[in-house]
């Protein structure tokens, strides 16, 4: 089976993504716990209480992941829904479950955007952790990463079953 422009479109951006996320995690080091942590804070008093265990160098490494991750949802969003259309195109799939993945990575895009200017708002200006703002943003993180982490997740169980059953025959 010969690579197809849109393979190789999707080699492109799978490679961009994961040198992304290798970049933002090395600019994180030992803080890279903390995301989690913040992206599921349930109050204002857990949100200020891991912000104050961290160091003033351990803040300035967490700063520092936001401004990459201003490219990064980008990146992952045109990922998804390369690999989505290559699927659809090796495998059919129902005009709904083909919509689904083409938004989800897009949401989940515009939710990561939103969780960077919040979270980056919130470091410099403290006083704005609020109950409401930081449940709101932990809603929006944990749909983040279920709309971006469940288009994977289908993604890659349909690449395994196409290939799976291209071996078998």
């Amino acid at each position: 089976m010969a690579l197809t422009s849109l393979d190789r479109k999707l080699i492109a951006w799978s490679a961009a993504f994961v040198i992304s996320q290798a970049n933002i995690a090395r600019l994180l080091g030992p803080v890279a716990p903390r995301v989690a942590e913040i992206q599921t804070a349930r109050s204002a008093r857990s949100y200020r209480a891991i912000l104050a265990g961290m160091s003033d160098s351990d803040i300035a490494r967490y700063r520092s992941h936001y401004y990459p991750d201003f490219v990064h949802p980008f990146i992952y969003a045109v990922a998804l829904r390369t690999g989505a259309r290559r699927l659809a195109e090796l495998t059919p799939l129902s005009p709904a479950t083909q919509a689904v993945l083409a938004a989800a990575p897009v949401i989940s895009a515009a939710g990561d955007y939103a969780e960077n200017v919040v979270g980056l708002h919130l470091l410099s200006h403290r006083d704005h952790i609020t109950d409401v703002t930081v449940r709101a943003t932990t809603v929006v993180s944990v749909t983040k990463w279920v709309l971006g982490l469940g288009a994977l997740g289908y993604l890659s169980q349909g690449y395994v079953r196409f290939w799976a059953g291209k071996l078998r025959s």
